[in-house]
């Protein structure tokens, strides 16, 4: 197995490097057979490199320690779930599995744009292409996950081949449920913005910077952030449940390091809505999508260079180097080809006030790019401060607080208030009329939070503002639905369902920002947290903010309980608990010590949890003949897990295509396959080969085969073949003006032209 993925990934090597070449070259020069095949090419890599992934799976689960990887990561003991998932729990097979991510996602695009943006993809493709090309070099030759186990001489080179008895084992804190699919929902996100950042490049060089390649790529934008949003929170919740220190967020570096992409992400969600209206912002967005995906290839760099220290990261390894070159390169080509078409990317269009829901979204922008660049300079703050003074300074949760909850806030706030502003200018009259009452309801909560003896004032405003902006948000909900229980006569929640399948994207952002509500009612609540330490002996007890727990017991054991297959001893404490006088059932948190590997003990905590407030109770070690227990009281921690879910629904609302235009796309492919009744009575034939009048429009053409041609031109071209007994073909309705040039009337025979239209005669 290990011979075939490695043969695996040098035949996918090799197919990529062909891809990448074959389609920049059939993009520059006009060959659109040399595209094709470049296109084809990267199918086949995805073939190899899936073999490969299922070559290293066949390892792991039948536990073949001849492989160095999977001695490293699994033993005997480990359960298939865990083996199975042990993929991607170590860096050379992360690293694996990113490159077949992005092997799938390439065959995606190509199935997706298979005869559209037909300018756009040879260059689509190499940009694809060549991403793989660098992740397939590191699992070749800096990160392979099939190399053989074997025996190291004095000098630390290997002498011969052997395969252990047993493997290593999997670090203890990552055989958590949580830990199986978060790392796998994360590198969606990393991995599938490599798609916007191809159409944006493609654009550049093509010079086609209008929209066509923000529509192309508009659910690539919106899975990738979807997937980063809810990977993070997923991360969240496992430190929360493993780590056993109470807490679901400590600004670590590679916690940041998801975030980052997440808010220029986010900024360009915003952004993209203005130019697709008003045609502005256009450099800003080629910006804030170059900037993501540089971001996203800076996160694994941070995972896996070693420069900054986390619980999060890889062992220190000799990748960061080839990284680095890696994002300068890129950087510095497409922020170049930027810098070329800047004349071509300048709008003319303005800001017409600064009272309108394109200048909230720009201060959106702007403080999402403050946020970033706060986590940036926080989390590389020890790097800079070792490379001019020689001491590394470390940046901890407080100062990440005390500079992020202020810009949090104020997006919040903008959060609020823009559903109340107009596209282009505001009337202010109509602005105050309808935001008065929430105005005045949330003054009214902050003051009944002062005077309810809520001192922190950062929380007073966190919590005002939740109720400001789910207010806000609620009445877009119940004004659309009551315009259309009017319009169509619809009961109110028959209107509501169809005011949010007919406007899917406006909605599902509205329910994006509903899910910012709970979160941030979550992130306010552990400031108001509890936290109690105690040594207990039998029958003792102790009190932490209404509850209470009474040691009963202490029980050991062994897991597996077959000696032979056990993985880890155990230890648990058996705590009776009560709140507020009243039983509430029994607590077990438990402590682990693996038997295979060097492991430290790993705490296994107990929660208990409410919409209110989470329960936390670790079992800390063992003073004398007295047991530690450290307990957390976290309010509304559940709020944060309740957002997130939120966010996956109003994700996946944006993104669901909006019905109405997609009966009108069918519409209009089924009349253009349809051939055109001619007058002598006879049909046009249809489809038809491209003429070489069009070989080099053609030649940019679809990079796999299409079932259906409905024409010999490119959609955007709206050309029909007619007969050389007609004058031409009506064009079916809504259809766009011909954007080639109109012949004079002493064209040659071939070209007729009518109405501002064109069509191809035979």
């Amino acid at each position: 197995m290990n011979d075939l993925g490695q043969i695996s990934l040098l035949c996918a090597f090799a197919f990529t490097l062909y891809a990448l070449f074959a389609s920049a070259a059939g993009g520059v020069f006009g060959k659109r057979r040399l595209a094709e095949s470049g296109a084809r090419a990267m199918l086949c890599a995805l073939l190899f490199v899936t073999l490969a992934v299922a070559c290293l799976e066949v390892l792991l689960l039948t536990s073949d320690f001849s492989n160095s990887y999977v001695w490293s990561i699994s033993n005997h003991a480990l359960p298939a779930f865990y083996k199975a998932s042990a993929l991607w729990a170590g860096q050379d097979g992360s690293l694996l599995l990113w490159t077949w991510l992005l092997t799938i996602f390439t065959g995606l695009v190509l199935w997706q744009n298979r005869g559209r943006n037909r300018p756009l993809m040879p260059y689509v493709i190499a940009v694809l292409s060549g991403t793989t090309l660098f992740f397939l070099t590191l699992n070749l030759f800096s990160a392979n996950a099939f190399d053989a186990y074997h025996v190291l001489g004095a000098d630390g080179r290997p002498i011969h081949a052997f395969t252990p008895p047993d493997g290593n084992g999997l670090n203890p804190q990552l055989q958590n449920p949580y830990m199986v699919i978060h790392p796998p929902i994360l590198y969606l996100g990393y991995v599938m913005f490599v798609v916007p950042f191809a159409f944006a490049v493609a654009a550049l060089i093509t010079g086609r910077l209008g929209t066509e390649w923000t529509r192309a790529s508009r659910r690539w934008t919106l899975f990738s952030w979807m997937f980063l949003g809810f990977g993070i929170i997923l991360g969240g919740h496992w430190a929360y449940e493993e780590l056993g220190w109470g807490g679901y967020w400590a600004w670590d570096p590679v916690e940041n390091a998801s975030l980052m992409p997440w808010l220029t992400a986010t900024a360009y969600l915003h952004s993209v809505m203005i130019q697709e209206r008003k045609n502005m912002l256009r450099v800003w967005n080629m910006v804030l999508v170059i900037t993501t995906y540089l971001l996203c290839i800076f996160g694994t760099f941070l995972t896996r260079s070693g420069v900054v220290s986390s619980v999060h990261s890889f062992a220190t390894s000799n990748l960061g180097p080839l990284f680095t070159i890696f994002l300068l390169t890129t950087a510095a080509f497409a922020f170049g080809l930027l810098l070329w078409r800047l004349p071509l990317l300048k709008s003319r269009a303005r800001m017409e006030s600064m009272i309108s829901r394109e200048s909230s979204f720009l201060f959106n922008n702007l403080l999402f790019l403050v946020a970033c660049f706060a986590v940036f300079w926080g989390t590389m703050f020890p790097v800079i401060s070792e490379a001019i003074t020689g001491d590394k300074i470390q940046v901890g949760p407080p100062w990440f607080n005390k500079v992020m909850v202020p810009v949090g806030l104020l997006i919040f706030l903008l959060m609020g208030v823009a559903p109340l502003f107009a596209w282009r200018r505001t009337n202010r009259e109509t602005s105050c009329a309808t935001s008065s009452l929430p105005v005045v309801l949330s003054a009214v909560l902050g003051a009944l939070l002062f005077a309810l003896g809520m001192r922190q004032f950062y929380a007073v405003v966190a919590f005002v503002l939740c109720f400001f902006v789910a207010w806000t948000i609620g009445a877009e909900f119940v004004k659309g639905a009551r315009a259309r229980m009017r319009s169509a006569r619809e009961p109110a929640w028959t209107a509501l369902y169809n005011l949010v399948y007919l406007n899917h994207r406006r909605y599902g952002g509205y329910l994006v920002h509903f899910a910012m509500v709970l979160l941030f009612m979550g992130f306010t609540g552990m400031a108001f947290r509890v936290d109690e330490k105690g040594a207990l002996d039998l029958g003792e007890s102790m009190r932490v903010k209404g509850y209470e727990l009474r040691l009963v017991d202490v029980r050991t054991g062994q897991y597996p309980p077959l000696p032979a297959k056990a993985n880890y001893n155990y230890e648990y404490l058996l705590l009776e608990l009560t709140k507020d006088g009243k039983p509430s059932g029994r607590l077990m948190p438990e402590r682990r010590q693996y038997l295979v590997g060097q492991k430290p003990v790993s705490t296994e905590v107990e929660i208990r949890s409410t919409l209110k407030e989470d329960l936390y109770v670790v079992f800390a070690g063992v003073e004398g003949e007295r047991f530690v227990v450290q307990v957390y009281v976290n309010p509304l921690v559940m709020w944060v897990w309740a957002g997130a879910i939120m966010l996956l629904v109003g994700a996946a609302v944006s993104i669901v295509p909006n019905p109405e235009a997609a009966r009108e796309r069918r519409r209009r492919r089924a009349a253009a396959r349809v051939p055109a009744a001619l007058p002598d009575g006879s049909l046009a034939e249809s489809p038809c080969p491209a003429s070489t009048s069009f070989s080099v429009l053609a030649s940019a053409g679809s990079l796999l085969p299409m079932r259906r041609r409905p024409s010999c031109l490119p959609p955007s071209n709206n050309c029909m073949r007619t007969s050389s007994t007609a004058s031409s073909i009506p064009v079916p309705p809504r259809t766009p003006p011909c954007s080639i040039p109109i012949p004079p009337a002493n064209t040659p025979t071939g070209f007729v032209a009518r109405s501002g239209r064109c069509s191809l005669t035979a």
